[in-house]
């Protein structure tokens, strides 16, 4: 089994700028999105900061290592922001979203803060892998709320990001892989624009037209946010 993968990234329809970041690397078995926080100071900076550390890292061993290799690099870019958010912007959050996944043959490993996702595509069926951090979610975990209640609700708040917080909790969840899944990580601005049925269809595409369909029909619609797509397929062979 091997991976082909693909990434693009745009600034949509409205935002004079892109505070997404996106890292892709079929070779490493290492794909993320990072979503800078909109309306904080520096957006671009703290998703670009979690990309740039993520390529710079040596992914030597097996999976356990390096998803602790992973999660090392995210709390120290964590420490990073906030550092950089005391002495440059006056103690104002500068943090990012991520979603990361690390794949090493038939098992696969993502972490994430915040709310952009990770689905997988299996056959027929679309699974959302991650679960979004947020208030809604929070509350449907604890019962305080209904899953219909929850899949109604809109919010745009995180309660989780890189750089949010002193302390970084991540989320990790293992999953398996079979020869023929796609994976597709994005950010909120792709996801809240695109409905699921075209999420399904475009998945079925080769990973480039994927990504470009993907992009295309989000800028086709309002596109209010920035937008990130990362797919990646387990190909059958060696």
């Amino acid at each position: 089994m091997y991976w082909c993968s693909s990434a693009d990234t745009h600034q949509g329809n409205y935002r004079k700028r892109n505070e997404d970041a996106v890292f892709c690397s079929s070779a490493t078995g290492l794909w993320a999105v990072a979503d800078g926080m909109g309306g904080h100071n520096a957006g671009d900076f703290a998703s670009e900061a979690i990309v740039q550390s993520l390529a710079d890292i040596k992914l030597d061993g097996g999976l356990p290592e390096a998803v602790d290799t992973i999660e090392d690099c995210l709390l120290n870019v964590n420490d990073e922001l906030r550092r950089h958010a005391r002495l440059n912007c006056g103690g104002e959050t500068v943090g990012s979203t991520v979603v990361v996944v690390v794949a090493r043959g038939p098992v696969g490993v993502v972490l994430w803060a915040g709310d952009s996702r990770l689905y997988r595509l299996r056959e027929r069926k679309i699974e959302q892998i991650t679960r979004d951090h947020n208030p809604v979610s929070d509350l449907l975990e604890v019962g305080g709320v209904t899953e219909e209640e929850a899949v109604n609700a809109d919010t745009h708040i995180i309660t989780r990001a890189v750089g949010g917080q002193s302390e970084l909790h991540l989320d990790v969840a293992v999953f398996d892989i079979k020869p023929g899944d796609t994976l597709l990580l994005c950010s909120d601005g792709l996801y809240r624009e695109v409905m699921p049925h075209t999420l399904f269809s475009a998945l079925q595409l080769s990973v480039d037209a994927a990504v470009d369909t993907l992009v295309h029909e989000c800028l086709q619609g309002e596109a209010r946010d920035n937008l990130s797509v990362v797919v990646a397929r387990a190909e059958p062979g060696t």
